[in-house]
């Protein structure tokens, strides 16, 4: 009798861990984000930023976050069947919106990880974030990707560097991006590099169960996630370009889906130290605007109103879902 019940016990102790934890997550999302909201938000620089701005433009970047939600959405679904082995839409869905809660105000968006599993009542913290890793990882290749090419161009472009020299560093770089993908693929590197050794590690061993799930991911889920990657990235680059033309008045599309890339591409390089990533992104499209001939304002105001329509919205809209979350 006493050992039955101190196995019933045993057994309902993570879970009571799992609810308090939750509700930790709760009251530090929701503190961290309105504290945010009114430190950082300057609802006046906001309006007058919209004085002489082309709001059709800003309508449909904003009715194109909707499109960037979703395919975040069909991403990390994806991830969730994979690697979390869960395939309730609200659930998932929820998760993506806690997420974004967390992540608003946290550096490097570390939030996010946990905010996330936050809707998984029944999942490890350690699987969430690991899942969750493995979701950030391929937008974050279509960055460097993107990126590489599209900083290679401006160096080509505005300082002058020769023909011969560009197109060497543009193979160069197109070959080691191709390798990198390539090898990615193979689950022998997997088995070698990475897995063997965390086994091995007294310390690390549970890691490695929780981290095993990277080599069973098959070609079929990753060219799945490459190309909603990229279709994520190209719906937020058009984003940034009609916010930059909206702003500008001028219609130089092409050079304002270049700009991005630049902007996206340092903002990932250079450490994100600040809340929310605010200054790094703001000082690069102010930098890479100015470069196209536009005034500084013109970046400024883009970079700020993608901020706010595909991060500091979407975070509200998690944080009202997280105070009505019922854990039952």
């Amino acid at each position: 009798m006493i050992n039955a019940y101190s196995n019933n016990t045993d057994a309902e102790l993570p879970n009571r861990y799992k609810g308090l934890l939750i509700t930790v997550l709760k009251i530090i999302i929701a503190g961290g984000l309105l504290t945010y909201l009114v430190l950082k938000v300057n609802v006046y620089e906001i309006l007058g930023a919209l004085r002489n701005a082309n709001l059709s433009l800003i309508a449909v970047t904003a009715l194109l976050a909707v499109l960037n939600i979703y395919l975040q959405f069909l991403k990390w679904k994806l991830t969730c069947g994979y690697v979390l082995n869960e395939k309730s839409n609200r659930k998932i869905g929820l998760s993506l919106f806690y997420g974004f809660s967390g992540g608003v105000f946290t550096p490097a968006r570390i939030g996010e990880y946990f905010g996330r599993a936050a809707a998984f009542k029944d999942k490890p913290l350690i699987k969430v974030a690991v899942a969750t890793f493995i979701d950030k990882l391929f937008p974050l290749m279509a960055v460097a990707g993107f990126g590489a090419l599209a900083s290679i161009l401006f160096i080509h472009y505005y300082y002058h560097v020769s023909a011969y020299l560009t197109g060497s560093i543009f193979i160069v770089t197109f070959i080691l991006f191709y390798i990198i993908y390539s090898i990615s693929l193979d689950p022998r590197l997997w088995n070698s590099v990475l897995f063997a050794r965390i086994n091995k590690s007294p310390r690390l061993n549970k890691l490695y169960n929780n981290l095993k799930i990277l080599k069973e991911l098959d070609r079929n889920y990753t060219t799945q996630m490459v190309f909603i990657s990229i279709a994520f990235y190209c719906c937020f680059i058009l984003q940034y370009a009609l916010l930059a033309a909206a702003f500008s008045g001028h219609t130089n599309v092409i050079q304002y889906i270049w700009a991005g890339n630049l902007v996206m591409f340092v903002k990932t390089i250079i450490p994100p130290i600040s809340l929310g990533e605010l200054g790094i992104r703001e000082g690069a499209s102010v930098f890479f605007l100015h470069m196209f001939g536009e005034v500084k304002s013109v970046g400024f105001n883009s970079s700020i109103f993608l901020f706010l329509i595909n991060m500091l919205i979407p975070s509200i809209i998690g944080l009202f879902l997280l105070l009505k979350r019922n854990d039952d």
